[in-house]
């Protein structure tokens, strides 16, 4: 889009003009979906790629009875070029429409409910981020990519309903790179930049690398006590959350990883409670067939099963009420609430054992006992008496959440870190996270 408009305005307007053209008793459900991002990509501390990504896609369903069809356009911001193909769209639609047979699970807000947030965050200018950066990266192989920008959802229905959610964030995903496998790993992202947090960050990352430089240990299969810094956290939840751990759906067809706490009664932590934050998040507060999202939704509290997530389609097929989730049902905005562990002590609390700062390659090993298996990666070191004593080459693990996150959790850091997806397939992810670290008792590691 080269075209400068009011994105919201532009949105109602486009909407307005396709619900005067409807035929009979159709029905418009329409999504907008865009951002203003500046990225700036570095190795070797030095700038190689920089631009600003500036584009809209508009998604629309064409709902007549019990049938519908959908589909999407890029948004030009020329007016008349956009018009004509949102009609010609519709035109196919309506078409393909004629095939299609009744959606027995349909269900879309009838009830307009207009709203309007824009979170404006404190960003700093382009310039003055990359030369923070820079700075940090002053002498050391400083690999990353920087967003920063507003992204923004909106919702329109032929109904008379609006929507609108836009948020500014920034998100610095880097490491200091030593060699081959070794690096060390962080990220900096929310709606503020401060430059105390960053600095505190930047000093972590350099404590880090010099470690690195020590001669790496290779540890014997077996359980170790371990601190979970958020990154690492991020991956086992993730994993559950992908994977049904907390949607009606997978609930109801006894395919959710929390299969156990359902038929068996097993519990997590006490000290673990997990919620939907949707007002501390960077989705939008209400979601594509119209259905607002409630501020919170609580899934785990105290260790307890509490609630799930429903989408419209699972409302319609369980005969249930949907709180406004995805067709995926899992967490867009998740929180796990912190504990009582110092965050500036972490080392202290975990004492001799491993200090993980990243998993990938998660998987599970066996779903229905919620056990888990990955890698670490990035910088893993071994600790002594809170002090680091060597990096540790890979390893793996394989234990369940009812483990990590259940007898075997000793506390959580009283601090929840912000993590912002740092996907960019297609546009810039809303998908965000609030963690703690997490101090474990004994991890199972088997390779």
């Amino acid at each position: 889009m080269n075209v400068s408009i009011d994105d919201q305005d532009y949105f109602d307007s486009i909407v307005t003009a396709a619900t005067s053209a409807l035929v009979g008793d159709e029905v418009l459900l329409a999504n907008v979906s865009g951002e203003r991002t500046d990225f700036i990509r570095l190795n070797h501390n030095e700038v190689r790629q920089a631009g600003t990504i500036d584009q809209r896609t508009l998604t629309v369903d064409l709902i007549e009875g019990q049938r519908h069809t959908g589909g999407s356009i890029r948004l030009t911001g020329e007016r008349g070029m956009d018009d004509a193909r949102l009609a010609a769209l519709l035109a196919q639609l309506r078409e393909q429409r004629r095939l299609v047979a009744d959606d027995p699970f349909l269900l879309y807000n009838t009830e307009p409910f207009s709203t309007e947030r824009v979170e404006r965050g404190s960003l700093p200018e382009p310039d003055t981020a990359l030369a923070d950066i820079r700075a940090a990266g002053t002498g050391r192989d400083l690999v990353g990519i920087y967003a920063s920008g507003d992204t923004f959802q909106g919702f329109a229905n032929s109904l008379g309903q609006r929507n609108w959610f836009q948020s500014s964030t920034f998100n610095l995903d880097w490491c200091f790179y030593l060699r081959a496998d070794k690096a060390a790993k962080n990220l900096y992202a929310g709606f503020v930049w401060d430059d105390e947090v960053f600095a505190q960050k930047v000093d972590w990352s350099a404590r880090q690398v010099k470690a690195l430089e020590r001669d790496p240990i290779s540890l014997s299969p077996g359980e170790y006590r371990t601190y979970l810094a958020p990154r690492a956290m991020e991956e086992v939840v993730q994993l559950l959350s992908y994977y049904g751990a907390f949607g009606m759906r997978a609930h109801e067809t006894r395919q959710t990883p929390l299969l156990k706490m359902l038929v068996d009664g097993e519990r997590l932590s006490p000290q673990l409670t997990i919620s939907e934050d949707t007002a501390h998040g960077v989705a939008a507060n209400f979601q594509s067939a119209g259905f607002l999202r409630p501020d919170e939704v609580p899934l785990i509290v105290e260790g307890a099963y509490a609630q799930t997530l429903v989408s419209p389609r699972s409302a319609q097929e369980y005969g249930v009420a949907t709180n406004g989730a995805t067709a995926g049902e899992y967490p867009q905005s998740m929180a796990i609430a912190p504990g009582t562990v110092p965050t500036g002590a972490v080392n202290e609390a975990l004492g001799t054992g491993l200090f993980v700062g990243n998993l990938w390659y998660t998987n599970f090993s066996d779903q229905a006992a919620c056990r888990t298996t990955g890698m670490t990666r990035f910088a893993t070191f071994w600790m002594e008496d809170g002090e680091i004593v060597a990096p540790v080459n890979v390893l793996r693990f394989d234990d369940t959440a009812y483990h990590l996150l259940g007898d075997r959790l000793e506390g959580l850091t009283d601090q929840a870190e912000v993590l912002l997806d740092t996907a960019t397939y297609g546009e810039r992810s809303t998908d965000s996270a609030r963690l703690p670290g997490a101090v474990v008792g004994a991890m199972r590691f088997v390779l």
